[in-house]
């Protein structure tokens, strides 16, 4: 059986896609830019790739925001494409690690959609809710890691809903079991298509290995 704590002590290389190689002359970093350089990265002794979001998005926070967790944003290529680079890592001897993001999503996911319709559709729950004050102020004095306060309101549920970051990434709600329930499924989806380690944004810990 595979050892499940190789990433301990391993030697990690971030890839961030956008940035890394253009295969396609469009001016975007994507996914087989990536595996074009496999040999690249594994001459320089390194153990894993840490890839940051290539999801589905409509890039308000360039690909953290993400809209389709089970998605290849166009911009980096396809499902096929991602599924050569694991297999063409894996043929170079290096794991590959995905950055899921699971801390929030982009507004324009659908969960948050529906979450945001009314306070009592089955997702309702989904994301971090709050009454406002009674002048009309957010429940706290909780900030934005990017300015201003932490809270949004909305007009739909007459409520104010938790981002830790842009106000399109809406905070996910983890103590929903219908949110755990999911995300772990969405985080086994990639596991599935061979995946070594999936972590989560922000960083507290490789979060689930492959075995």
């Amino acid at each position: 059986m595979k050892n499940p704590d190789w990433w301990r002590g391993a030697v990690i290389y971030q890839v961030y896609p956008r940035s890394f190689y253009d295969s396609n002359g469009d001016g975007i970093g994507d996914l087989p830019g990536v595996t074009a350089k496999l040999d690249y990265i594994a001459s320089l002794n390194v153990d894993a790739i840490w890839l940051s979001p290539f999801f589905t998005s409509p890039m308000k926070d360039f690909g953290y925001d993400v809209s389709d967790y089970r998605g290849v944003d166009p911009i980096f290529g396809t499902i096929e494409d991602f599924d050569e680079l694991i297999a063409e890592a894996h043929k170079c001897d290096l794991k590959i690690m995905i950055d899921q993001v699971l801390s929030h999503s982009s507004d324009q996911h659908r969960w948050f959609t529906e979450s945001r319709a009314s306070r009592d559709n089955p997702k309702a729950d989904w994301y971090v809710w709050a009454d406002p004050n009674a002048d009309g102020t957010p429940p706290n004095n909780w900030l934005s890691v990017f300015g201003g306060s932490a809270w949004a309101w909305d007009s739909r549920r007459k409520q104010y809903y938790l981002h830790n970051f842009l106000t399109s990434q809406p905070d996910l709600n983890f103590h929903c079991p219908d949110v755990v329930e999911q995300v772990l499924s969405d985080v086994k989806f990639w596991l599935d298509r061979g995946v070594d380690a999936s972590a989560w944004t922000p960083l507290t810990s490789v979060s689930t290995i492959r075995n």
